[in-house]
């Protein structure tokens, strides 16, 4: 009896063009995230798995080296075209990450949706005298 073999179909390359990056620069590291418009997530990469560690990892020049491998990986699986990029925290590899961005695809917008408290933290108690 002879062996019956599956043949397995090749995976077609899902091809998205229009992307959503998302970038959290906090105090002490940069996230990077590459999104579809649903908000499934294509690829993502931080300052800190960029292979920089304590206060290097804060940098602008981290924050651009991990933006630079998120859309890269990105760019190579699902040929992304157009991004829109969403910032969020006070960190200082903002504006460098964004950079980063526009060198592997066209940036059609950018936006900061940093959280702002509109009630704020409990207040200290009242003194005493």
């Amino acid at each position: 009896m002879a062996k019956v073999q599956a043949v397995r179909k090749k995976k077609s390359k899902r091809v998205v063009t229009d992307v959503i990056v998302f970038i959290n620069a906090s105090f002490n590291n940069t996230i990077i995230t590459v999104t579809d418009n649903k908000g499934n997530v294509l690829s993502w990469a931080t300052a800190g798995g960029s292979g920089f560690r304590g206060s290097r990892k804060s940098t602008p020049f981290a924050a651009q080296v991990a933006a630079d491998k998120a859309c890269q990986a990105a760019k190579d699986m699902y040929g992304i075209e157009n991004a829109e990029i969403r910032v969020a925290g006070p960190g200082s590899g903002r504006e460098a990450a964004a950079r980063a961005v526009k060198t592997y695809c066209n940036v059609t917008g950018i936006y900061d949706v940093t959280g702002i408290p509109f009630n704020g933290c409990r207040p200290a108690k009242e003194r005493r005298v």
